[in-house]
């Protein structure tokens, strides 16, 4: 991660990697709300909106999202469209396409403000999955096929952990990214397809011998266990 030095003319808000917001204290207390995170989301994914188109999407009332708007543009995460719109419409859009949140140190230092943002983030991704699931069967065949939810449980040590992560970012960099500028771009055929990446250690987990020594009694077969096509 690369810092900002900071100074008197720095822009607000959390530090800025190209397209990319780079959580401080600040920001993270702004999006540790669950509407927050979604406004946001929804910005980078569709492009400039009105607090009254969000706020249907998110089934709250418009001053719900004019307010959280509002403070999301104070931390510098969204700004007003000024090209758009007229003097009774405002406009928002989103500064970033994506958030970056890696501080072991700030996470220590915000304890209720992570636990809240992530709960946000998880409950987001929870939201898309169903909605994904609701519309399986009126998918086009030949995006039917594509569906996938697996899970994985591997034995690995922190840095193999790491290591993994980066692996898999760099495999993600090789392809073409879902943004509003880009949709345009895309070959004919081509839809936003949503992957959620989810590193999680389970370091309460039961020992890998159950209590027989033959296991923990998982019964899912051998090789890719647990996943579910």
């Amino acid at each position: 991660m690369l810092g900002m030095t900071e100074s008197n003319d720095a822009p607000r808000g959390p530090k800025h990697e190209s397209n990319t917001v780079v959580l401080d204290a600040k920001g993270l207390r702004a999006l540790a709300h669950p509407v927050r995170v979604q406004l946001v989301g929804l910005l980078r994914k569709f492009g400039p909106s009105t607090a009254t188109r969000l706020a249907e999407r998110l089934g709250v009332n418009s001053g719900t999202a004019s307010y959280h708007l509002r403070q999301l543009g104070d931390a510098g995460f969204v700004e007003e469209d000024t090209g758009r719109g007229n003097a009774r419409e405002r406009w928002w859009r989103a500064v970033h396409q994506s958030t970056r949140f890696r501080e072991t140190d700030l996470a220590e230092r915000e304890p209720e403000a992570t636990l809240a943002y992530l709960q946000s983030v998880a409950a987001a991704y929870t939201l898309r999955t169903q909605r994904a699931l609701s519309e399986l069967q009126t998918m086009p065949d030949g995006w039917r096929g594509t569906f996938d939810m697996s899970d994985w449980s591997l034995r690995l040590t922190p840095d193999e952990t790491v290591n993994l992560r980066e692996e898999l970012s760099a495999l993600l960099a090789r392809y073409r990214p879902d943004t509003p500028e880009t949709a345009d771009e895309a070959p004919e055929g081509a839809r936003r397809v949503s992957l959620i990446s989810q590193i999680l250690p389970e370091l309460d987990a039961p020992d890998a011998d159950g209590p027989d020594g033959t296991g923990d009694g998982d019964p899912a077969p051998e090789g890719r266990r647990g996943e579910t096509r």
